[in-house]
């Protein structure tokens, strides 16, 4: 048997405490660098559960206390054709601005000045909209545009939302072109701007050649608004429009809109009215306007057709994105089911409230359907956008945002004394716009006891086509005898070449080869200087209706800065001086008396086969007085007005007044007004 003695191995004292205290040790920091492992991650979740980190912001926007905008230019591209000229070289180009609010009071209705210099022309806009142009393209040109919150109208404070930057601010992405320039060059605007009442903006600061920035701060003159106010104030406007909801729920809602007319001289006749939907909503009912268009395919293959996939689409009154939208006529007035509406079913016409203020308001009401994720919510309500009304012979007008305001009260339909509120309400405000060249819808002539020849209206004051080549668009037109306003255009060709030949014959300047174009206007209006005595002056205004529709309810109205003192009377027309305000000075207003004031459009001849058409044609002598007037000389331009409208809209003039002859005197001009208004009377009357 085999025995195994075990032997001990001695180990040195030292040695084994060493070995101890460096295991110890190990231990340790093991445990220690285990602990911190754990710590740190349970930080990293909590991160990922709680709230994410501080928003990274520059130095100048961390010391604004105000509004922060800034502009940034991105990028820019070459565009085909790629040209030789340089100056006329397409580029493409890509900025960004931004809107922070980093003080202590709401920017609500917020709108952004942005100069841009280079003649842009913007083709898309991300996170707002442009007003007061065009498009898209959206031509700038070299004035900069205005821009305004789409659908992010209003900027919060960090106080009112903890800080929350998607409430506070709003990111605005542009895309563009430009011509010219070279290849590194990047078109800057000029300057920005925060336009909002109670706010002040210094220079914008340049960073760069590619970066600009300021911040606006509360103007401590400017009354603060009450703080218990929750929108906006109502502005005013020359139209203005009320987007009421009357009732909501969570897949639709009812709408009632209220058209307002408050300018003087603002008209519509057989308005049409356009918006934009921002979520794909569609009209399903109408109640005191309707459509144009009722297609229901475009609901059915559309998202509207996904959201609602057992609803009968047929019976939709539009499904339209942009819908054109138009009153009833009278007979609908008293219609259960399409009718039945105050101020409703007057056929699209608004006059001014001096003429009759149950005609200046129109109202109709409207069932929105509404499409997911607003269907969670029955008062998540988006308002349509891109407003614009138009008019048969009437204003341009240019419409703003809609502006969330305080809810409308009205009268409670069951005839108690008491008061319903709306659900929400937005307001738009739309102004008249002076017509550019070429786009009047009017236009007048001048004439002259003084003067044998009439200058007629301008070439081309209501536009012209754009393939003229028997016309001059560009050339002034040619002088003719007053008799040839009398005719239709086309008729005056002859009289006009005979006229040119008669009163150029001693200089023997050559008829021009391409004769101006006609100026294309459905309504034309003739000032003729009647006569210019001691003690006064008088001129007679006639209406011409070149057109195929008669206007009912006409009003005209002239601005004479020297004979707004001194007017007497008219004769034919109910006259009356208009006050004078911010917005009018100097006008006197003229319309048809009753029985009169039906403008009538054009008829045939009394031998249609050889004879011209005649125009609708309505007239009257105006008496001035030039008692306390000094320094006026009516030949010379004092006796013409500087502007005339009819039913609103400003017409076209022409650059020159009649010119003296001193062959002629004037055969009336020691009669007195009265007079010469029963002859123009009894001549108008045969």
């Amino acid at each position: 048997m085999l025995v195994v003695k075990h032997t001990s191995m001695k180990i040195p004292w030292r040695m084994t405490s060493l070995s101890c205290f460096y295991l110890l040790l190990l231990i340790v920091c093991c445990f220690s660098t285990s602990k911190k492992s754990l710590y740190a991650n349970a930080q990293t979740d909590d991160g990922a559960e709680g709230e994410e980190e501080p928003k990274k912001v520059s130095k100048e926007q961390e010391m604004c206390n105000g509004v922060f905008l800034t502009y940034d230019f991105s990028s820019k591209e070459k565009l085909y054709p790629h040209l030789k000229n340089a100056s006329a070289q397409p580029w493409s180009f890509m900025a960004t601005a931004s809107i922070v609010n980093m003080g202590l009071y709401e920017a609500k209705s917020w709108k952004m000045y942005i100069g841009f210099q280079h003649g842009e022309s913007i083709v898309s806009v991300d996170g707002a909209s442009i007003v007061d142009a065009d498009g898209p393209p959206y031509k700038v040109g070299k004035n900069g545009t205005y821009i305004v919150g789409n659908p992010k109208t209003d900027l919060k404070t960090a106080v009112d939302t903890a800080g929350d930057y998607e409430q506070m601010q709003v990111i605005i992405n542009f895309k563009g072109t430009v011509f010219g320039g070279k290849q590194l060059s990047k078109p800057m605007p000029k300057t920005i701007k925060l336009i909002n009442d109670g706010f002040k903006c210094p220079a914008a600061i340049k960073k760069g050649e590619q970066h600009m920035h300021l911040c606006c701060t509360r103007d401590p003159k400017s009354k603060v608004k009450d703080p218990r106010g929750k929108f906006m104030p109502r502005k005013y406007g020359d139209i203005t429009f009320t987007y009421d909801v009357l009732q909501a729920f969570s897949s639709k809602y009812l709408a009632q809109v209220t058209i307002n007319n408050n300018h003087p001289l603002s008209r519509l006749d057989r308005w049409n009215l356009t918006w934009e939907w921002q979520k794909n909503e569609f009209i399903n009912s109408m109640r005191g306007a309707h459509t144009h268009k009722k297609d229901p395919s475009v609901c059915i293959y559309g998202p509207q057709g996904k959201a609602y996939k057992d609803f009968d689409f047929t019976n939709v009154q539009s499904c339209e994105k942009k819908p054109t939208i138009s009153d009833l006529p009278p007979e609908k007035i008293k219609d259960e089911k399409i009718g039945n509406l105050p101020f409703c079913c007057t056929n699209g016409t608004l006059l001014p409230k001096s003429m009759n203020e149950t005609k200046s308001m129109a109202i109709f009401q409207l069932e929105v359907m509404k499409l997911a994720p607003d269907t969670e919510d029955r008062v998540d309500i988006t308002p349509p956008s891109k407003w614009d009304i138009t008019g048969q012979l009437n204003p341009t007008y240019k419409c703003g945002p809609p502006v969330r305001v305080d809810p409308s009260d009205f009268p409670d339909p069951n005839g108690l004394d008491a008061t319903v509120t709306a659900v929400a309400s937005w307001f738009v405000s739309c102004n008249m716009t002076t017509p550019k060249p070429q786009k009047a819808k009017c236009c007048v002539s001048f004439s002259a006891y003084y003067a044998p020849s009439a200058i007629p209206c301008p070439t081309c004051a209501c536009g012209c086509d754009d393939n003229l080549p028997r016309c001059s668009a560009k050339a002034e037109p040619l002088s003719i005898p007053p008799n040839a306003l009398l005719v239709p255009f086309e008729n005056r060709t002859i009289m006009a070449k005979e006229w040119w030949k008669l009163k150029h014959k001693k200089n023997h300047t050559p008829l021009p080869k391409k004769l101006p174009c006609p100026d294309n206007c459905g309504v034309s209006i003739n000032w003729h200087l009647e006569s210019d005595y001691k003690s006064g002056w008088a001129a007679r205004l006639t209406l011409f209706n070149w057109g195929n529709v008669p206007f009912q309810d006409w009003f005209t109205a002239i601005q004479t800065p020297k004979g707004y003192r001194g007017y007497e009377n008219v004769y034919s027309f109910n006259g009356t001086r208009m006050p004078n305000n911010d917005k009018l000075r100097n006008m006197i207003f003229m319309q048809g008396l009753p029985g009169m004031n039906y403008l009538i459009a054009e008829t045939n001849g009394t031998h249609p086969d050889r004879d011209p058409r005649i125009p609708g044609k309505q007239q009257s002598v105006i008496s001035f007085s030039k008692k306390g007037i000094k320094a006026i000389n009516v030949p010379n331009g004092d006796g013409f007005p500087t502007k005339v409208f009819f039913n609103g809209e400003e017409c076209a003039l022409p650059k020159t007044f009649p010119k003296r002859n001193a062959a002629i005197r004037s055969q009336i001009g020691l009669l007195p007004a009265g007079f010469v208004a029963l002859l123009t009377f009894l001549v108008m009357v045969n």
